[in-house]
């Protein structure tokens, strides 16, 4: 079952074996007789590629997690619970996972020289239990669910615009200012056509705002802003250098609801692996209240 992931994984029995320490000789039996056992082929061979039968991508799905949990099992009860060891298989969001946990990796793996780390970025909500994940980062408001989540740091949001852009369009003072100006969108959650601010008495309200460009990604907005397309409304850890470079200039300071966080989340289990526990104590450490992007100095 083992040797199938890997081979499912890597879409290579080469490079299976190099993962198993085996042979490709070996690692290929060991396939052929898991087939013969389950009297269904998983894989289709040709000399070009190495792909799953539809039968294969459903065990494979299956096997990630019997596989996670038999490691856990296993974890639980030996002498590896007291040492960050094994594969940890995490997922990000794209812009958050490039611009701050791939940097804070490598000094993870050389804190924890036995583990290997996975990871996927995507901006699309994941599973983790169905998927086969450890963990995952996740930005902003968490929705009722049976996962553990801790938070690794505040999150703060800003509108902001070039300045030339405000300079030719002038400069919002309220909230309602924002109907006579070019509001860059985000389109990936159900009200990104609305921004929410905090009003005199507190309370959260949200304006509508209206613009020529919606973008399913962060990292794409802050680009946008900085040609001076428009306004966007962004968290500071994908804009707070280009705010302590004046190349983007905040606006509503102070109007802008703060809200959510970033965490980490995992699947709930009564012994956690090492492997989750160091990583996400790691990134507590990195980041914490005060995170660098918020700082005035990095």
């Amino acid at each position: 079952m083992t040797a199938f992931t890997r081979v499912a994984e890597t879409g290579s029995f080469s490079e299976a074996a190099r993962r198993l320490r085996s042979s490709k000789s070996v690692v290929s039996r060991q396939i052929a007789a898991l087939e013969s056992e389950l009297g269904v082929r998983l894989l289709h061979r040709s000399t070009r590629a190495l792909t799953l039968t539809e039968a294969g991508r459903s065990y494979f799905d299956q096997l990630v997690r019997i596989l996670a949990d038999i490691d856990e099992a296993n974890l639980s009860v030996s002498h590896l619970q007291v040492a960050p060891r094994g594969r940890l298989r995490v997922n990000a969001a794209m812009s958050f996972g490039i611009r701050h946990l791939a940097p804070a990796i490598p000094d993870f793996l050389a804190r924890c020289p036995e583990v290997e780390i996975d990871l996927t970025l995507n901006d699309r909500f994941v599973d983790l239990i169905d998927e086969g994940y450890d963990m995952a980062v996740r930005i902003g408001h968490l929705i009722e669910s049976s996962l553990v989540a801790r938070r690794l740091a505040p999150l703060r949001r800003v509108v902001c615009a070039s300045p030339a852009y405000l300079a030719a369009r002038g400069v919002p003072t309220t909230p309602d200012d924002l109907i006579g100006h070019e509001c860059l969108r985000y389109s990936n959650i159900p009200v990104g056509d609305e921004w929410t601010f905090t009003a005199p008495d507190g309370r959260a309200r949200s304006a509508e705002v209206k613009g020529r460009l919606r973008v399913n990604n962060g990292d794409a907005l802050r680009i946008a802003a900085l040609e001076g397309l428009g306004l966007a409304c962004l968290p500071t850890f994908i804009v707070g250098e280009d705010l302590r470079a004046g190349t983007l200039i905040p606006v509503l300071e102070g109007a802008a609801h703060q809200s959510g966080g970033v965490f980490a989340v995992y699947p709930h289990a009564r012994h956690l692996s090492p492997k989750v526990r160091a990583f996400i104590d790691f990134l507590v450490e990195r980041f914490g209240p005060n995170p660098p992007w918020d700082r005035a100095e990095t």
